[in-house]
């Protein structure tokens, strides 16, 4: 049996054909299919909603855009986050913000969440490395149907949400279930529990 190989997709091209399209990401210019359920959306909505909540809180100059993409300079690869804050101060330095809803610059993002589906393996492994190299300060792995490998979420597995603080080059990472309320270094006087995001989906 042939196996084909599949064919690559240069950043500019994804951003031109599908940079509207919500499914897909590009990994190394690989297309990937995100496969969003009903579901993952609620849960990003409810994240998105309690961030909005905090960023009017603390009059922050923050804002969480409906569409964005983080494209990695010199690779082909551009992340759709399902949520991300961005610093209004900082996307005035963008090189193509102007023209498109595209992140080139670590310092433009404050947090960025990734809500789990079958793809988890980019959420705990490759997209850690990329966001910590681009500088992404804090990032959230929210695995509401407790999917991810059990050396990342324990055993048994259960839904759990893993807040990484950027601490100079790596993340330190902490894991939040039921009753344990976030701990946020870009929002901490944020008071909600993980069973209160995953209440979006029961």
């Amino acid at each position: 049996m042939v196996q084909s190989i599949p064919q690559l997709i240069l950043v500019d091209e994804f951003i031109k054909q599908y940079g509207d399209d919500e499914r897909y990401e590009l990994i190394d210019g690989e297309l990937i299919n995100m496969e969003p359920t009903g579901l993952h959306e609620q849960v990003a909505a409810m994240i998105g909603r309690k961030l909005n909540v905090e960023i009017d809180r603390q009059n922050a100059a923050y804002f969480i855009p409906y569409r964005c993409l983080i494209r990695l300079l010199g690779t082909e690869t551009t992340f759709r986050p399902d949520v991300i804050v961005l610093d209004q101060s900082q996307v005035v330095n963008e090189p193509l913000w102007k023209q498109e809803p595209v992140i080139t610059l670590g310092a433009s993002i404050k947090l960025v969440v990734e809500v789990v589906s079958t793809n988890w393996q980019n959420d705990y492994a490759r997209k850690v490395e990329d966001y910590a190299i681009l500088g992404v300060p804090e990032y959230w792995i929210v695995d509401y149907l407790g999917v991810g490998g059990r050396e990342y979420i324990g055993k048994p597995k259960q839904p759990t949400i893993t807040i990484c603080i950027l601490v100079e080059d790596e993340y330190q990472k902490q894991l939040f279930r039921g009753d344990d309320v976030l701990v946020s270094s870009i929002f901490p006087g944020l008071r909600v529990t993980a069973k209160e995001i995953f209440a979006a989906v029961n």
